[in-house]
């Protein structure tokens, strides 16, 4: 059996935890990763038929039952991520419809899974049935995003206009646009059931006066998605109080849209 510690899929999610927590998206123990693996990535590296203990989820997942997840774990300091990953993250495989998960590597101090993995399984879920090659939900707290949501109209829509017309490569990056929620209590299940509810038409779901939820097909396309509109937010935030002169219009978004064969949020351009 090889060492865990030297697993793609271990290093890559050391790196991006370490990366997020130096963009100051993930201060203290904030923020979030599952990331949906396949026993083939897994079984080199450990006995995926040994269970450590069981970790009830207070939840139902069918169609996820028997995956296997990488998550980040509850109270864990991203920025600790790298010095000691088997305390700081759990590998492990849901069962019984999801009600239960079976830790099969880490969280060594006994420590539980992140407090919204409801959501983070709730969001895998709703993304599955729109791309079934989408495996990771990340939540963190970007600053200028956050900040956003306490100075523009929280209506989706003008919230994704906005972001696009603030650097040309947003609509590239997300033409599927930003859902919102206005702000509920975290680490609930409501707040889990609206997330994947706004994640059946968009990989990012902002928090209002919170932060934001993300989902990819692998960790780099999430953190690009939530580092773009971060750019977008941090534009706004430095020119919303002056004139504006110039702007992306419409027309150019549409450009850009068709070179590239892009299908831009349907109905969100004027």
């Amino acid at each position: 059996m090889n060492d865990i510690l030297s697993a793609p899929f271990l290093t890559e999610m050391v790196r991006t935890t370490a990366n997020m927590y130096a963009h100051g998206w993930d201060e203290r123990n904030g923020g979030n990763i599952s990331w949906m693996l396949d026993e083939s990535e897994l079984s080199p590296y450990l006995d995926v038929n040994a269970v450590v203990r069981d970790l009830p989820t207070g939840f139902e997942a069918p169609s996820l039952d028997g995956r296997y997840f990488l998550v980040t774990g509850t109270g864990k300091y991203f920025k600790n991520v790298a010095h000691d990953p088997a305390k700081n993250l759990g590998l492990l495989r849901l069962a019984d419809g999801g009600r239960n998960a079976r830790l099969l590597w880490g969280l060594t101090d006994g420590g539980k899974v992140t407090s919204e993995f409801p959501a983070h399984m709730m969001s895998h879920a709703a993304r599955l049935a729109v791309d079934p090659l989408s495996r990771v939900v990340l939540h963190c707290h970007p600053s200028n995003l956050l900040a956003m949501t306490y100075v523009h109209d929280l209506d989706e829509r003008a919230f994704t206009r906005t972001l696009w017309q603030m650097c040309t490569e947003c609509i590239m990056v997300f033409p599927d646009g930003v859902n919102v929620l206005p702000w509920m209590l975290c680490g609930t299940n409501e707040i889990g059931q609206a997330t994947a509810e706004k994640m059946k038409t968009a990989r990012l779901v902002v928090w209002a006066q919170h932060g934001i939820y993300g989902a990819g097909r692998d960790l780099d396309e999430t953190f690009g998605l939530i580092e773009t509109a971060e750019k977008a937010a941090e534009i706004y935030l430095k020119i919303a109080h002056l004139p504006r002169l110039a702007t992306i219009t419409d027309d150019q978004l549409r450009q850009i849209a068709d070179h590239l064969r892009l299908i831009p949020r349907d109905g969100w351009l004027d």
